[in-house]
């Protein structure tokens, strides 16, 4: 496997398409209104998070949805689909975006309840990178289904996601879970026509990396600066926008990839995994696991069910 950059004027096929993204008002989603929206005025941008996006960010009014919301709130992020569909039409593509950092030590710090006993740990980091995620994943495969061609999803994991970061275990748990959700899918999406994928960026210039658990409090720039003296490969939040337009832009062809990110070039993870199973399962492990793969373990999505769901 190669490593690979984008060059934006291929991304030909992202004019006239209507986008949602989760946690749009900052860092990688808003990094990826701007480009979609520098790709195309016409792109219909729908942009969900607690705030707006900031003034600087300029997209043509009649094309552009910004609804308050917070992604934990499942009737709130239902209601930011619904109307997003509704001043729309339809929905083209969804990027899963929105995220934490890991939130105080939840597992080596003991606080107290008001009983005086083990109180019970902070979830939400999990609530918000992990089920918030998921929730967001059902509403994209609920409106992409309407569409006769399918759509994209596009989900943010990380480096963490793959290779665990200490001092981050739920952030990290969270990352692997988007991963698994996206390996579990893919196979169930691509019926419909549905690709979906990952994008996993390695340390990227956004608020998230000098939030949570933290023990500089530096602004995100002068945190990566400091990691950039240590060697530390630092990505620029435009080429994690690139990579999820690359994806979308892919169509089909995205479906199942987990494009890496790291020194802003990029290399599909997923697809590297695949070619080296051998290698980490094992011979024979993996002979036992292909022939027994057939199995009717799961009810799947297929025939008439297949064709309900396009209903």
């Amino acid at each position: 496997m190669t490593t690979f950059t984008v060059d934006p004027s291929t991304l030909s096929s992202l004019k006239n398409k209507t986008i949602l993204i989760t946690g749009a008002s900052s860092g990688i989603g808003l990094a990826t209104a701007t480009l979609l929206s520098q790709l195309s005025p016409i792109n219909n941008l729908a942009l969900l998070d607690l705030r707006p996006p900031p003034s600087s960010f300029k997209h043509n009014s009649s094309h552009l949805f910004s609804h308050p919301c917070n992604i934990t709130s499942w009737s709130e992020q239902r209601g930011g689909f619904e109307a997003a569909y509704a001043k729309f039409g339809r929905i083209d593509a969804v990027f899963v975006n929105a995220g934490i950092a890991e939130y105080e030590d939840q597992f080596f710090i003991d606080k107290l309840d008001n009983n005086g006993k083990l109180a019970e740990p902070d979830r939400r980091t999990l609530a918000i990178d992990m089920d918030a995620a998921s929730d967001t994943v059902k509403l994209a495969i609920h409106y992409l289904r309407k569409n006769k061609e399918g759509g994209q999803i596009a989900i943010t994991s990380s480096l963490a996601g793959y290779l665990a970061s200490a001092g981050a275990p739920l952030y990290s748990a969270a990352k692997h879970g988007v991963v698994g959700l996206m390996r579990a899918l893919k196979q169930e999406t691509a019926k419909l026509g549905i690709a979906i994928s990952i994008v996993a960026p390695a340390i990227t210039v956004t608020p998230i990396i000098s939030s949570g658990y933290r023990e500089s409090g530096k602004s995100p720039a002068d945190y990566a600066a400091e990691m950039a003296t240590k060697g530390v490969p630092v990505n620029k939040v435009e080429s994690i926008a690139l990579a999820v337009c690359w994806l979308f832009n892919q169509g089909m062809a995205a479906n199942g990839a987990g494009i890496f990110v790291q020194a802003d070039k990029m290399i599909d993870f997923e697809r590297g995994l695949a070619k080296s199973r051998e290698l980490w399962m094992g011979k024979e492990m993996l002979d036992l696991f292909r022939g027994g793969r057939k199995a009717p373990l799961f009810k799947r999505l297929d025939g008439e069910e297949k064709a309900k769901s396009n209903l």
